[in-house]
């Protein structure tokens, strides 16, 4: 191997211009660190500026490690309390960054996800951070105690710490790739089984003949994990669409982190409503109407039409018996459905699982076996919910890394 020239020495080399390398090389680099990062995209930040419609959900006013799932979800714990989303909405706010709360504490950019990357990009550059775009790296090795990296265009740079912030497999258009992966199984560190999350699901395709006609149909719903292992039954109160291919909505995104193949999920898709007395009553005051109009005034037309064909419930409401009428409750508030997948990572919002915390330092995120070697971020077996818990677990890896590396 040729020596790394004097200029292609530096303290912290970051890979992955991502939330969280950006947030580790800024921390490093008020530091004093000589920091470069690079990273093979024309652009840094690319997930920051297509998430929340462009606008960024950046973070989670109730941000806490039970909203995160692994092996070991309390291994999130210690940077999440270190660097909290309140920490993180004060950067903004000093940046000059107006912002809005939505639904269930999620928090946008008011104007565009462009400033949170200009904010990390003003940042970098005021910390003195080299970034280098349109570079990837095609190989990494131990070098006495430091790294040496070579990048796509043959050079090298040799580092005392190594920051791998290069994400999951989601979103591959983007050009995600399992490279973190690759880098950690190169030095003996394990990955946990990987899967695609926060992604619609998918129906076989008798199922989805006779629900395609509920195309576009969105209901707000509790959807629950009907899982055999207990320690993944969770439920969710947020809306849920039919697609073409099966289900999707925030409810449906969020299980589909605790679902597994083989599995069932189950929706109510009236919660809090007793669909049988409000039939009961309804057949009591006009039994002359349609079974499927009543059931119209509690779920949409659509899909009250769908479940009484799909119940067998025709006619008035007076020529049902309750046990008809009991049989559209379950219909509506105990739906129990078995998708046969997913989308995929195609259009997975974050990668489920990866490098084993096992191996991590909780403060650091340094490999126990490998000193200088740093995974943060979605690279990890952390995985949050829907709703700006999976950045602040970006800003708060990125940040713990940051003080150290």
């Amino acid at each position: 191997m040729t020596r790394a020239s004097s200029d292609a020495l530096v303290d912290v080399l970051v890979i992955g211009a991502g939330a969280a390398g950006m947030m580790a090389a800024i921390e490093a680099g008020r530091r004093g660190r000589r920091v470069r990062v690079v990273d093979h995209a024309d652009r840094p930040g690319e997930k920051i500026r297509i998430s929340g419609g462009g606008r960024c959900n950046f973070t989670n006013l109730g941000c806490g490690p039970a909203n995160f799932l692994g092996e070991n979800p309390r291994f999130a714990t210690s940077a999440l309390r270190r660097y909290t989303q309140h920490d993180f909405v004060k950067r903004i706010d000093r940046a000059g960054i107006a912002w809005h709360e939505k639904t269930l504490g999620q928090l946008f950019c008011d104007d565009s996800a462009k400033q949170i990357v200009r904010m990390l990009t003003d940042d970098m550059a005021a910390a003195g951070v080299t970034l280098s775009l349109k570079t990837g790296v095609t190989r990494i090795e131990r070098s006495g105690d430091g790294f040496t990296a070579t990048l796509s265009d043959g050079s090298q740079v040799a580092a005392a710490s190594l920051v791998v912030a290069t994400g999951g497999k989601s979103i591959p258009k983007m050009g995600a790739t399992g490279w973190a992966y690759e880098v950690a199984r190169q030095f003996d560190i394990r990955v946990t089984e990987t899967r695609p999350a926060l992604v619609p699901l998918t129906f076989e395709a008798g199922l989805l003949e006779t629900l395609t006609p509920l195309a576009g149909v969105a209901v707000e719903a509790r959807v629950s994990s009907a899982p055999t292992d207990k320690a993944r039954k969770a439920s969710f109160d947020e809306a849920m669409l039919f697609t073409h291919r099966g289900l999707s909505g925030p409810a449906i995104l969020q299980i589909s982190s605790y679902w597994r193949e083989g599995e069932a999920v189950v929706a109510s898709m009236a919660p809090g409503r007793d669909v049988f007395e409000e039939l009961k009553a309804a057949k009591a005051s006009n039994g002359k109407q349609a079974v499927h109009t009543a059931l119209g005034h509690i779920v949409p037309r659509r899909l009250a039409e769908s479940l009484c064909q799909r119940e067998g419930a025709s006619g008035n409401l007076a020529d049902l018996s309750d046990k008809v009428l009991r049989r559209l409750d379950q219909a509506v508030n105990a739906w129990a459905v078995k998708p046969v997948g997913s989308e995929g990572y195609r259009t997975a919002e974050v990668t489920l699982g990866g490098v084993d915390t096992a191996a991590l330092d909780q403060q650091t995120m340094q490999a126990k076996t490998v000193p200088g070697l740093y995974f943060i971020g979605e690279a990890v077996d952390v995985t949050g919910w829907l709703g700006g818990y999976n950045f602040q677990w970006a800003w708060s890896s990125g940040w713990a890394a940051g003080q150290v590396c």
